[in-house]
């Protein structure tokens, strides 16, 4: 999986524009959690996917920014959580072990 980082407030109103291209996926992982892990490396192990940008938001260590895509896209923080952006508003969130990457390629394909 080619995982962009996010880690500023920049980057994440470039991915509300981008997402009006191409769907973004944010996938919010704690470094202190065993399900998050789990769930980042079940992600990790499926082939690179072209029809959506991949950001991964490490949320120790920018809890702030999490706190901003709770915030901006109205959804309930939780971790790991994955969200499928489109055209600036999120169109699909999952966490725990409801994160997969055939329901996220379902959703990105959605118009």
């Amino acid at each position: 999986m080619n995982w962009h980082t996010l880690t500023t407030a920049e980057q994440l109103e470039q991915i509300k524009m981008e997402s009006s291209i191409k769907p973004q996926v944010i996938f919010k992982h704690s470094t202190r959690c065993s399900i998050s892990s789990m769930s980042l490396n079940r992600l990790n192990r499926e082939p690179d996917f072209p029809d959506a940008d991949f950001h991964l938001l490490d949320l120790i260590a920018n809890r702030n920014i999490s706190q901003k895509i709770a915030e901006d896209f109205q959804v309930q923080h939780e971790s790991p959580q994955v969200l499928v952006i489109k055209n600036g508003q999120c169109i699909y969130d999952e966490s725990h072990n409801g994160i997969d990457m055939h329901e996220i390629a379902e959703q990105v394909s959605l118009s």
